[in-house]
């Protein structure tokens, strides 16, 4: 937000006191040249008021402090041999300055520690920011494999909404002073809807000026803790002598002996059943041979 802006604001800011002035005015008065002559004097008044508020709003930004806001942000990455020993002793780091620990999340991509993996949100104050940092990214927490540190000049920021929050709160001291001298209830609404407005902004001023304040005095390190690889398996070389062979051997007719048992079981209720149709079939032809020779045996006698 830039200054022409705030001086825009505050001149409509003035204008719209000043027209409030002059209502509730006309409505105190008691004749109607009176109010006559206040709506005529009106455009002018108007004009004249917008044109001071502004001037005092870039007089307002002049004299704004010429110190500078900050806020620094940092990225860390280290690879640690125990990650949540590493974890606990960076807190304890940063706690120990007055920081504290905004977000911590562990995640474990593979089963056992060498997977593990923490997150850590810290928030340092900015006066013992590098020297923290320093710390942070020593060996002795582990093997840092990469940072990212990033400043951002947010003084004209600052500078913008604390005009802004000063504007809001004369605009409603004003406000409220014209409503003790109200004369009417049309110009009491009209002034109790307008500090109404005003408090809404002024609170989301005061939120702005808030988180602002907080940003530029302490320091946020995203902070990620990797556990160390883990070491590949030796895998001994291959001995070739009559015992490998034999122990191969073996382990081969086992297999093989478990695959034919395997077969055998898997056919064995098929082959029952063959064998009991065949000797139902067997049977049945013997009884047939026997009732043909039966009978050609007689025919053969006659």
């Amino acid at each position: 937000m830039t200054s022409t802006v705030l001086a825009r604001r505050g001149a409509l800011t003035g204008a719209v006191l000043i027209s409030g002035c002059l209502l509730l005015s006309a409505c105190s008065g008691n004749s109607s040249e009176t109010s006559a002559a206040a709506g005529a004097g009106a455009p002018a008044t108007v004009h004249g008021a917008a044109a001071q508020a502004g001037r005092q709003a870039v007089q307002t930004a002049k004299l704004a402090p010429a110190s500078q806001s900050i806020i620094y942000t940092a990225s860390l990455t280290v690879r640690a041999a125990n990650v949540t020993a590493a974890a606990q002793r960076a807190i304890g780091i940063v706690v120990a300055v007055g920081g504290y620990t905004a977000d911590e999340q562990a995640t474990s991509e593979t089963h056992g520690p060498a997977g593990r993996m923490v997150s850590l949100t810290l928030k340092i104050p900015v006066p013992s920011y590098q020297a923290v940092l320093a710390q942070l990214s020593s060996p002795a927490l582990g093997k840092q494999i990469s940072m990212r540190q990033q400043a951002t000049d947010v003084t004209q920021q600052v500078a913008d909404v604390n005009s802004l929050v000063t504007s809001q709160e004369d605009a409603i001291a004003a406000l409220q002073g014209l409503l003790r001298h109200a004369a009417s209830v049309p110009g009491l609404l009209q002034v109790q809807q307008q500090i109404s407005a005003d408090s809404s902004t002024l609170n989301s001023l005061l939120a702005q000026q808030r988180a602002l304040d907080h940003e530029t005095a302490y320091a946020t390190v995203t902070m990620t803790l990797l556990s160390s690889h883990r070491a590949a398996p030796r895998v001994k070389p291959a001995r070739h002598n009559f015992l490998t062979g034999l122990a191969a051997g073996w382990r081969t007719f086992r297999h093989a002996t478990a695959w034919v048992l395997t077969a055998l079981g898997a056919a064995l209720p098929f082959l029952i059943v063959i064998v009991v149709l065949a000797s139902i079939g067997y049977a049945g032809r013997r009884r047939i041979v026997r009732l043909v020779r039966g009978r050609a045996g007689p025919t053969a006698t006659g």
